[in-house]
């Protein structure tokens, strides 16, 4: 898919194209809300031959390289769903950008759990989740554990305002590092099936917050500050997407669709604390707790 192909509306979500400009996009984006939670991801050129063909010691892998019809160098791998002749990886001859993605620790020295998605969609053509369907799902989901107590819940909020901006309908299932227990943070990874689409904002995404009604202090600032426009967010997503060599990553329209987004997120806030009241929709968490002064909002939002 290029920059400037949208997916086609007839798609499902689950037949979205994977994208490496959204995982590098996605990166940029975690750092600038200040969540910090994808791993680094960096846009590179890769020399298909040379640098994994000619090098690589895993047989699979290799049997799965062919010369294409358009004399292109291509290959598949070894997956689960995807990985076939029909799906293939193709250069130019043999040039094709990727995204690069910095290891998580070892799972010998830091083990991580999976976790089902409470809003996760049905993933069927016809059948809709539980949540779709039932306008208190969020009333049983804060009686479940983890997201009965913690700050859990809090995390699934920043995730979801996260997916909105991006349009990622994908996100069936999360990960935590295990030996924290309740007491660590989800790990925003895989995000490739974000920014397909700048001219539809997909408001189902947002039905966690808006079924919720709860959102961290620090975020809640956060995204009042970058709705500024002395710190806009499109303008900042552009400043940061131009360190990497692949630039461009988004065209115009993403990134002009990402500040429409933001607007929406804190109309649904608004709505939100109008309902239920502020203390009751905004928590004080540890980086708004000083005396009301919020770190993330008292430094540059495209810190580095």
């Amino acid at each position: 898919q290029t920059r400037e192909q949208e997916t086609p509306p007839d798609f499902f979500y689950f037949s979205d194209l994977e994208r490496h400009n959204a995982e590098i996009a996605a990166f940029h984006l975690d750092r600038i809300l200040d969540f910090r939670r994808v791993p680094p991801v960096a846009g590179r050129l890769v020399n298909m031959t040379r640098e994994i063909r000619d090098v690589t010691r895993d047989k699979k892998l290799w049997r799965t390289f062919f010369i294409s019809p358009a004399n292109n160098i291509c290959f598949y791998g070894e997956c689960s769903y995807y990985c076939s002749t029909e799906h293939a990886l193709c250069g130019k001859p043999d040039q094709i950008e990727g995204s690069l993605a910095a290891f998580l620790p070892d799972l010998a020295l830091a083990k991580r759990k999976t976790w089902r998605n409470p809003w996760r969609r049905s993933y069927h053509k016809r059948k809709k989740a539980e949540w779709e369907v039932d306008p208190d799902y969020c009333d049983e989901v804060k009686q479940t554990p983890p997201y009965d107590r913690g700050s859990r819940l809090l995390d699934i909020m920043d995730m979801t305002i996260f997916d909105f901006l991006m349009g990622n309908m994908d996100r069936h299932h999360y990960e935590t590092f295990e030996k924290f227990g309740n007491e660590t943070f989800i790990i925003h990874l895989d995000n490739g099936r974000g920014f397909g689409k700048h001219s539809h904002d997909e408001l189902s995404i947002l039905v966690p917050l808006s079924q919720c009604c709860r959102v961290r202090k620090s975020t809640h600032l956060r995204l009042q500050l970058l709705a500024k426009e002395e710190y806009q967010l499109s303008r900042l997503m552009e400043e940061s997407l131009l360190r990497d060599r692949l630039h461009p990553i988004l065209i115009q329209p993403h990134l002009e669709a990402m500040d429409r987004r933001l607007r929406l997120v804190l109309q649904v806030l608004a709505v939100c604390v109008e309902k239920e009241g502020y203390s009751n929709v905004v928590e004080v968490d540890y980086r708004g707790a000083r005396g009301g002064r919020d770190t993330a909002t008292h430094r540059n939002p495209g810190h580095r």
